[in-house]
């Protein structure tokens, strides 16, 4: 297999990688066995040697084999690949280094979730399917910045970010409750709220308004927090209802 200073050329599942022989053989493992002759290796034509196996994890693979060290994240997953990774080049010493800090992990957090996740609506189509399949109100923030056809006027940008900013905030407080999208597409729309429950539409707030001044039309946006709000709170009146079946009144009069 020629001298251990040798370069080694491997794609490990398309992620290139550069590396001496004297890397790989360091250690006895499955990669001493491939590069000592033992194994047939496959190439393409530019001598990149092939390995078939997700590439993400292999830089900490070959830093172990280096100098017997790697950096763990505190990510539970990424940890638990990585040790399936060691398991399969046969690196005994790294997969034990990898279960020890799972159990440390355990617990901690092997079952984080995201706090929060926002689709990105990008057709009608998409938006009917989510809220006529969702069992929860729904609401979603159109905005589109590039779709201005006018100029806007001097506070339009900053509320153009408090309604931005004000979906952040409500996704995170109502989150596993509401249903929240973004829409980037815009259409003829520039900014607005809707809100949608039992499949349907209940409302919606347009946060833009064309101002006429003497020189040129200009584009208004505006940032109705109150009314979004009173929206948001009505949307969740229809919380854990049956389809189509709309809030009492007692529900009401508590809002």
């Amino acid at each position: 297999t020629g001298p251990p200073s040798k370069y080694i050329k491997l794609n490990v599942g398309g992620c290139l990688y550069y590396t001496t022989l004297a890397t790989l053989i360091k250690q006895d493992n499955m990669l001493r066995a491939m590069f000592s002759g033992r194994m047939e290796v496959l190439t393409d034509p530019e001598g990149w040697v092939l390995i078939d196996r997700d590439g993400k994890h292999f830089g900490k693979i070959l830093n172990y084999l280096r100098d017997r060290t790697t950096i763990l994240t505190d990510s539970y997953e990424e940890c638990k690949e990585l040790m399936m990774e060691a398991k399969y080049f046969l690196i005994e010493d790294l997969a034990k280094v990898c279960e020890d800090t799972l159990k440390h992990l355990e617990g901690k957090n092997r079952h984080y979730i995201p706090i929060c996740r926002v689709p990105i609506i990008t057709s009608i189509q998409e938006e009917q399917k989510i809220v006529s399949a969702a069992n929860k109100p729904c609401i979603k923030l159109l905005y589109n910045r590039s779709n201005n056809k006018y100029s806007y006027t001097s506070f339009s940008d900053e509320n153009f970010l408090k309604n931005i900013e004000m979906f952040d905030k409500l996704s995170l407080r109502f989150n596993g409750r509401i249903i929240f999208m973004k829409d980037v597409m815009g259409n003829n729309e520039i900014c607005s709220w809707s809100f949608y429950a039992d499949g349907r539409k209940l409302a919606e707030v347009c946060c833009t308004s064309i101002v006429y001044t003497t020189e040129k039309k200009q584009t208004k946006v505006e940032f109705p927090e109150a009314k979004i709000y009173e929206e948001t709170l009505n949307a969740l009146l229809y919380e854990n209802r049956g389809s189509g079946t709309p809030p009492d009144d007692t529900f009401i009069l508590a809002t």
